[in-house]
């Protein structure tokens, strides 16, 4: 810096110019910016600019438009009172052409650099820039200019944002948008958004009304979204907006809780099972008593899948989503009645645990909708991310709801989800949309076509792609470490699978009937030779082996059959029942005159532990999911803890020497217990003292202290010293004990 003054004060005197304070520097290249100060230029422009020649004028209101982006140039023209200059020009309205082009390009440059308050300006000066906006016959770029200082004015002052909503009307703006030209399509835009930032929330919702009426969104959707020429960082920044303030409107709803007292909400909310079910309950309805007609609408609700079936309005007290659920589920049964009814119906004839809640998954979906679009977040300043959908429907929320609601009866029918899973099935559906979205699709229709496709085998193969590449398992010595580990880890899965089969499962016997009314009881031998099995009595979870009477030896087993191969899932029965039978049978063929023994497991995780050791024993590879998946864990376990830095950390060459045996083995004693005895003796003698003044025989009560020290003496002293001898024996129950223990651990590996 000193060295550009001292060049700066040697300039006039290379040149020997002479009042060299009347002189600055300016760039030549780019933005003509001064170096110095300029405050002979600002003089110059400002006597320029009163000038009576209209080309004088015109040339200094052009040159004072290029360098008003300078700021030291434009400090030194407003404290000259140049502003009042320009409010003078633009007020006279003499000329609408080039000079008034080049006097609001100036008047904007000026304004940017903040010197000035926009609440300063007159009511005339803004009534004619709003002038320009609506008159017709004005060249394109005063219009832009003109929208551009009024975008700049809203924001800073309420009764400026008034002024400008009253003089410019939406079919104006409107009419701006339709244009041809694109910069004053896109300072239309921006005087809408401007516009709709500034407004309240009631003013926000009349103003989205009234676009809604003149269809804006599908002009947008048509003629900007789909436009041939490529679109903009700020058109695409406008449009952003534009949907989070539309959606935004969706705010109140989705923080305001349900009130059981609104008699509107509760017809709301009536209506939707008066919808579901009219055909089967409304009919007959008015000849059941109160208490009837309360417990059939109680089951009904239920079958609408709210938790709270005999007060509905509770599952709707939590904000977010609110009223914004309830309105989503009313706008599904009366859009789509034809898809709300098969919805319900179809998951009302399904067992409880395998139904999908229309009403809890509504609630949750919503949630996660307006977490996806952020609705009730404030609009970012710098964001581009729009939906192109967005703007080819008018309901775009309550659409992109009944499309999603679809979806998530389909993929709880496809992970055969019970009650336990639906936070998992939700989150499969969040991603599915997430997914979607992330594409861009053009319309809902192409939406609706790539989300269904996003099934959950999709979803399972994408998320092993991409824990993959995060893993960077991709890379060859790791796909080679990772492949050495394999056996070993599969081992330590089939030694897990055998030592499940040991300590045994409850099965139910399933008569012809499909009855499940008997237990029995499987496991097989320690050696891993024999396969005990027998009949138990309810209650029993683990009987002993010898109790368990029928036997069939690892080496008389031939095959293994799930599923339709199995003989007792051949016999006819209903559909519902004998599926799920399928997917939990397997039988063992053994060689006694081609027997089969049968089994139904209790649970898909059992079916797999069973199926995968018994193949173990037959000497053939584990097929379950359950492998895979154990293997997955355990593969990503191994290779992260191989593949740990460590850097720094020192590994010794030797192991650590044993220590000495300590001295002595006196460690300190625990008086803890023999206080509490004294305590004990204590309270005894006091208790004793105040009963013995109703009955001398109270004090044979204190015979308990010498017998509890008896008891004490045997079981600490005595008792370990005469049975000393017999630990040898007792060292096998401690040992089984001891496999059993280390059984469960690796069964929760």
């Amino acid at each position: 810096m000193s060295e550009r003054i001292r060049l700066l004060q040697l300039v006039p005197v290379r040149w020997s110019l002479p009042n060299a304070e009347h002189y600055a520097l300016q760039y030549v290249d780019g933005r003509q910016t001064y170096i110095t100060e300029s405050d002979q230029e600002a003089e110059r422009l400002y006597s320029g600019i009163q000038s009576k020649n209209v080309d004088v004028k015109t040339d200094s209101l052009k040159k004072l438009a290029s360098l008003s982006q300078d700021v030291t140039f434009a400090q030194e023209f407003i404290n000259r009172n140049g502003l009042k200059q320009i409010y003078a020009i633009v007020e006279e309205g003499n000329d609408t052409g080039e000079m008034l082009a080049h006097t609001l390009k100036a008047f904007t440059e000026l304004m940017e650099h903040d010197f000035v308050s926009w609440e300063n300006l007159s009511t005339v000066f803004i009534k004619k820039i709003v002038s320009y906006v609506n008159m017709n016959a004005v060249d394109a770029s005063i219009q832009q200019l003109s929208l551009s200082i009024l975008e700049n004015m809203v924001p800073t002052s309420r009764l400026l944002f008034e002024l400008v909503k009253k003089e410019v009307t939406l079919d104006r703006l409107l009419t701006h948008l339709q244009a041809t030209n694109a910069q004053l399509q896109l300072k239309a835009m921006a005087l809408l958004i401007a516009l709709l930032l500034a407004a309240t929330n009631a003013e926000r919702r009349d103003m989205m009304d009234y676009l809604r009426e003149k269809n804006i969104r599908q002009f947008i959707h048509k003629n900007i979204v789909h436009s041939s020429e490529p679109l903009g960082d700020e058109m695409a920044h406008y449009l952003y907006v534009l949907q989070s303030v539309s959606l935004n409107l969706c705010e109140h709803r989705m923080r305001t809780s349900m009130d059981p007292y609104s008699q509107d909400q509760r017809e709301l909310l009536q209506s939707l099972r008066q919808t579901a079910f009219e055909s089967e309950s409304e009919a007959p309805a008015s000849n059941f008593s109160t208490e009837r007609r309360r417990s059939l609408c109680a089951k009904e609700f239920r079958k609408l899948g709210f938790l709270n079936n005999s007060n509905p309005a509770e599952d709707l007290r939590r904000a977010p989503p609110g009223l914004l659920a309830l309105d989503n589920m009313v706008y599904f049964s009366r859009n789509t009645p034809n898809a709300f009814s098969r919805f319900v119906l179809e998951n009302s004839s399904r067992e409880d645990k395998h139904e999908c809640p229309f009403a809890r998954s509504s609630i949750q979906l919503t949630l996660i909708l307006c977490e996806i679009l952020h609705v009730g977040e404030p609009c970012s300043e710098t964001a581009q991310a729009f939906y192109p959908m967005f703007f080819g429907q008018d309901h775009f929320f309550e659409e992109l709801f009944c499309i999603c609601i679809q979806l998530v009866n389909k993929t709880w029918k496809e992970m055969r989800a019970t009650q336990e899973d639906f936070d998992k099935v939700m989150q499969v559906v969040r991603e599915q949309i997430t997914r979607t979205l992330a594409l861009k699709p053009t319309s809902l229709e192409l939406f609706k076509t790539r989300v269904n496709a996003l099934n959950y085998s999709e979803i399972l193969k994408l998320r092993q792609t991409e824990r993959l590449h995060q893993e960077e398992t991709l890379a060859a010595p790791v796909l080679e470490l990772r492949e050495r580990l394999k056996p070993e880890l599969l081992e330590l899965i089939r030694q897990q699978r055998l030592l499940h089969l040991c300590e045994g499962t409850l099965f139910r016997k399933i008569s012809s009937r499909r009855r499940q009314d008997k237990l029995w009881y499987c496991r097989l031998s320690p050696n891993h030779k024999v396969l005990h099995y027998g009949d138990v009595e309810e209650g029993v979870e683990s009987p002993p082996i010898e109790s368990l009477t029928e036997k069939i030896p690892v080496a008389d087993m031939k095959m293994l059959l799930v599923g339709k191969e199995c003989p007792h899932t051949k016999e006819k029965s209903s559909g519902k029942q004998n599926k799920d039978v399928l997917e939990l049978a397997f039988s063992i063929v053994h060689d006694v005159e081609e027997y089969c023994l049968n089994f139904v497991a209790p649970t898909r995780y059992e079916f797999c532990l069973w199926t995968d050791g018994l193949n173990v024993l037959l000497g053939k590879e584990m097929t379950s999911e359950r492998t895979q998946t154990d293997l997955d864990v355990l593969l990503s376990m191994e290779l992260k803890l191989r593949l740990l830095d460590l850097e720094n950390v020192s590994i010794p060459d030797n192991p650590p020497p044993i220590p000495k045996p300590p001295s002595n083995l006196n460690f300190c004693y625990d008086f803890s217990h023999a206080e509490q005895h004294l305590k004990d003796v204590i309270l005894l003698t006091a208790i004793v003292q105040v009963l013995s003044c109703f009955s001398p025989y109270v004090w044979y009560f204190w015979l308990l202290a010498p017998g509890r020290a008896l008891y004490l003496l045997w079981v600490n002293i005595l008792g370990p010293w005469l049975t000393a001898e017999s630990s040898p024996a007792a060292q096998e129950p401690n040992e089984k004990k001891q496999r059993r223990q280390e059984r469960r651990q690796m069964k929760r590996f």
